[in-house]
């Protein structure tokens, strides 16, 4: 439970507060970016603005049930049912951003796509019983698609809840992942179903892959966001944690696919407006991380 006692003194007076707990992740200033900024001196978030629209005391209250930590409050403990329940919250109607972030994922992002095939669910939410009952309204959980082993969360509340199959590559299994019932494995792309294929991209972690959703969504996990600081997209050697020049090689590779859309784990999501376009910035990625 967030402290009022430990908030932190960059908050603006007011009901709303972060205190001292924040570890960071962007979670809040990405569903309400009205009301959350970044201490770059303290590296947390704070409130810089206190909400004054009703639809900003929402989005505020929206970051306050998606917070992995627990590092949000209201003074006079403002009920959050309604935020609560708006995740997932819709991006497009197939495609759903899930909220309720998990602190072991860091405040990773996972995302909901429901299909007459069956819903994906790509990488695990916290595993909150409100958020189950939401899934369960939209048709339940088929598949689990983990993009790489640091943002699989509560998978296994997901599967006990959903008895959906768990697919990741099998380079990034470890003991809490052992009973996952799908490994890929090699460095192909591999057809999951018509508009669901799994590609290799090596290089944050060893097994990290992406997802492609038909011509238009890719699910990159760790592997590649959008930037608001730099305003492009952006991958990090800082965050690489197998091997620099394996991920720029699947950076590379990406230009070979179809798609206006990049939904991370980690960084912020990134819409271009058509593939052309998204083939540009990502061909001018590659060329300035390659120059580094």
């Amino acid at each position: 439970m967030p402290k009022l006692g430990r908030r932190l003194p960059e908050n603006v007076p007011g009901e709303f507060y972060v205190d001292d707990t924040c570890i960071d992740c962007d979670t809040c200033r990405m569903v309400a970016g009205a009301t959350f900024a970044r201490s770059v001196a303290r590296e947390q978030s704070f409130v810089a603005r206190q909400p004054v629209t009703a639809e900003e005391e929402r989005r505020a209250l929206m970051a306050l049930v998606a917070c992995p930590t627990a590092s949000i409050g209201t003074v006079s403990r403002l009920p959050a049912a309604s935020a609560a329940d708006a995740f997932p919250e819709p991006i497009v109607p197939d495609v759903l951003y899930c909220g309720y972030a998990a602190e072991s994922s860091f405040g990773a992002s996972s995302y909901l796509i429901r299909r007459a095939g069956g819903n994906v669910l790509v990488d695990s939410p916290r595993g909150a019983h409100r958020l189950f009952a939401r899934l369960a309204d939209l048709g339940g959980v088929a598949t689990m698609f983990l993009t790489h082993r640091d943002d699989v969360a509560d998978h296994r509340k997901v599967r006990e809840r959903f008895g959906c199959e768990r697919i990741l590559h099998e380079d990034d299994v470890s003991t809490g992942t052992s009973d996952v019932e799908r490994k890929l494995s090699g460095r192909e792309p591999v057809l999951l179903a018509p508009d669901l294929l799994a590609i290799p991209v090596p290089g944050h972690t060893r097994g990290s892959m992406a997802l492609l959703y038909g011509e238009t969504f890719l699910f990159t996990g760790d592997h590649l966001w959008w930037s608001p600081i730099r305003g492009c997209l952006h991958a990090s050697r800082g965050v690489c944690w197998y091997s620099w020049s394996e991920q720029l090689r699947s950076l590379e590779l990406l230009l070979e696919y179809r798609f206006t859309w990049i939904l991370p784990g980690h960084g912020r999501r990134f819409q271009a407006p058509t593939v052309a376009a998204m083939r540009a910035e990502i061909e001018a990625l590659v060329a300035r991380l390659g120059r580094r």
